[in-house]
């Protein structure tokens, strides 16, 4: 599938760690029709001790008891050389990647270059529920500061994804 085909229509959402606790970002998954969590990190784990429910094992039990299907799609999160990039321009800018509201230029044309524009959407796109929303999951609070918000245009680009972005 190359091209959205005629008559498909997905809807996918973006969302984070930042913000939520493993009770509310469940309750957003459910109140958003998340059938399908598409996991984009590369670590998958974050660090402090209220976040530990977003770490991988922990999170993916609390998806199957919640009736959310979970992936991991590693091809699609930035390297660690991309990830000290961004995080060199929060320092330069004297900001703290939590508190991050947009991605440094120069990441943004790197990620698009050495993941987006490589990247097979093949099995994502496949795997979009047609009766839901499947979520790409990162850590970043706001869409604009990860790489995720550029999946999601490049969804909405090319396959014609419906993109909601959503917050604690």
């Amino acid at each position: 599938m190359s091209e959205r085909q005629s008559g498909d229509l997905h809807r996918v959402a973006t969302i984070g760690v930042y913000g939520f606790n493993g009770e509310s970002f469940l309750a957003r998954l459910r109140h958003g029709g998340v059938r399908l969590l598409l996991d984009i990190r590369q670590r998958r784990g974050v660090r402090g001790p209220e976040y530990a429910w977003a770490n991988s094992r922990r999170l993916q039990e609390a998806l199957a008891r919640a009736g959310i299907a979970y992936q991991h799609h590693p091809g699609l999160a930035p390297t660690t050389e991309l990830r000290q990039l961004q995080y060199a321009e929060d320092e330069r800018q004297g900001i703290g990647k939590r508190y991050r509201r947009r991605l440094a230029a120069e990441y943004t044309r790197r990620y698009t270059a050495e993941i987006l524009d490589r990247a097979d959407f093949v099995p994502v796109v496949s795997a979009l529920p047609g009766d839901g929303t499947a979520a790409l999951f990162c850590v970043e609070r706001a869409a604009e500061a990860c790489h995720r918000s550029l999946i999601a245009q490049r969804l909405t680009d090319k396959y014609g994804v419906t993109i909601d972005h959503l917050q604690p």
